[in-house]
């Protein structure tokens, strides 16, 4: 089941799927008849009354993973409509999915599809959108800014105020610069493609921010005090969420700590 709700002249569409034990929301979003995502192909049978019922002449991807590209294959097939992504995400979403078997049975299994680079902006129907690269948790991840209208599509980039696990590729140095450089735009209004719409979501993204600086600078701190990343991790993290089992390790709070410890490792070598 899907629910819609409208904020600001967007279409919110919501959909739920059980995840690491738990319900998570997942949306689609539809402003100026450009769609924002595409959701998990699990969902796509729910979604397909509201593709055909609804009036979109783009999709922008935020980036190639499955919950966000398992219903685009269906939109170009049967409806035609051209779907961009960063660069660096095109020959992903031409090839067959390659994820664990976890997250197959959790989104679906995404089908090869065509889509077109994104350049620095994008124009819907009557707005230009800057297309910010915000690497950090996907290598080919974008955010859509408008400042005129305040609004930000923001992907993968918020989530939730307070980071426990990452994927085991995910950089939280590399986040916490794709979150400032977002933040240096004049925007209010921020759309999360699992926490949904956010009013304020620039004071939100901010409190991410803060909360990972201090994340950081307690890392470190214990490191430079000779703890190794497992230690760390247990100090920092005593709770094992059940996404990190259900995993196998994929997802897990020590992926934080090692990306931390690497990231000032880099910082040095420059």
């Amino acid at each position: 089941m899907i629910h819609i709700h409208h904020h600001e002249e967007v279409v919110c569409v919501e959909a739920s799927v059980k995840r690491g034990g738990r319900d998570s929301s997942i949306y689609v979003f539809l402003s100026d008849g450009m769609l924002v995502d595409t959701g998990p192909k699990i969902i796509q049978e729910s979604l397909i009354p509201f593709y055909e019922s609804s009036s979109f002449d783009s999709v922008v991807l935020t980036h190639s993973h499955e919950d966000h590209t398992g219903t685009a294959a269906w939109i170009e097939n049967h409806l035609g409509v051209p779907l961009y992504i960063h660069e660096r995400g095109v020959d992903v979403c031409a090839q067959e999915a390659d994820y664990p078997i976890y997250r197959q049975r959790t989104w679906g299994i995404r089908q090869p599809f065509r889509a077109h680079p994104l350049g620095k902006s994008f124009h819907s129907r009557t707005l230009d959108w800057k297309v910010l690269e915000t690497p950090g948790h996907a290598f080919d991840h974008v955010v859509l800014i408008h400042e005129k209208t305040g609004r930000v599509f923001a992907g993968d980039l918020f989530l939730g105020t307070k980071t426990k696990v990452i994927l085991r590729e995910e950089s939280i140095p590399t986040l916490m610069n794709s979150i400032r450089s977002v933040l240096s735009h004049d925007f209010q209004a921020l759309y999360c493609a699992h926490a949904g719409y956010i009013a304020g979501g620039k004071a939100m993204l901010q409190k991410k921010l803060d909360y990972l600086e201090n994340l950081t600078g307690e890392i470190l701190l214990l490191h430079g005090k000779g703890m190794s990343a497992e230690e760390i991790n247990h100090a920092l993290f005593p709770l094992n969420p059940p996404l990190v089992e259900v995993s196998e390790g994929e997802f897990d709070s020590l992926h934080i700590v090692t990306s931390v410890i690497a990231g000032r490792g880099q910082e040095e070598l420059c």
